[in-house]
C-alpha cells in the first residue's frame, strides 16, 4: 500500500502593478487574456483550455510535457468582488495522480495609478509528493507573465 501523507504549505506574493484594478481583475476574467498568462514553461503544450468565472464556476487547464508527462489544473471559483478580490480552491494532477489541493485567494487594491496584488495560497501536497517550494516558484513566473501582458496592453 502506498503511503498516504499530507504536507503542508501556505506562501504569499505580493506584487504592484502600472495598471488599474479593473484591468489585472480583467486577465483573471478574459479567457483570450488569461490563456496568454497563464501557461506552463515553453516546452508545455495546452491541450484543454476551459474558463467559467464566476461563484460556482470551473477552470481547467490541461497540458503534455515533450516526455509524455500531463498536468491537469481543476479549480472552482467560491468567492469573486470584482476588481478587487477571488476566491478559488484548485487540485493539481501529474500524469493522473492527485499531488495536491489548494486554497488561493487574489487581493486587488488601488496603489497609486497601479494596483497592488496579493495572492495567498494554502496548499497540501499529497502521497509523497515533495513539492520543494516549486509551487510558489511558478506562481512567482505566472505573476511575472501576468505583468507582461499588462504592460503589452499598455503600450498598444
Amino acid at each position: 500500500m502506498t503511503d498516504r501523507t499530507a504536507e503542508h504549505a501556505s506562501f504569499t506574493i505580493e506584487r504592484t502593478y502600472d495598471s488599474l484594478p479593473e484591468e489585472v481583475f480583467q486577465a483573471w476574467v478574459d479567457p483570450a487574456a488569461k490563456a496568454q498568462w497563464f501557461v506552463g514553461p515553453d516546452e508545455w503544450k495546452a491541450t484543454r483550455r476551459e474558463l467559467d468565472f464566476r461563484v460556482g464556476g470551473r477552470e481547467r487547464v490541461s497540458g503534455t510535457f515533450p516526455s509524455g508527462r500531463t498536468s491537469d489544473y481543476d479549480a472552482r471559483y467560491w468567492d469573486i468582488v470584482p476588481s478587487r478580490r477571488i476566491v478559488f480552491t484548485y487540485g493539481m494532477h501529474v500524469d493522473e495522480k492527485r499531488i495536491s489541493v489548494s486554497l488561493a485567494t487574489v487581493e486587488l487594491k488601488p496603489a497609486g495609478a497601479g494596483t497592488r496584488l496579493t495572492f495567498t495560497e494554502q496548499a497540501v501536497f499529497l502521497d509523497g509528493y515533495v513539492d520543494g517550494g516549486s509551487r510558489e516558484r511558478g506562481t512567482r513566473v505566472l505573476l511575472d507573465q501576468l505583468e507582461a501582458l499588462l504592460k503589452r496592453a499598455h503600450t498598444h
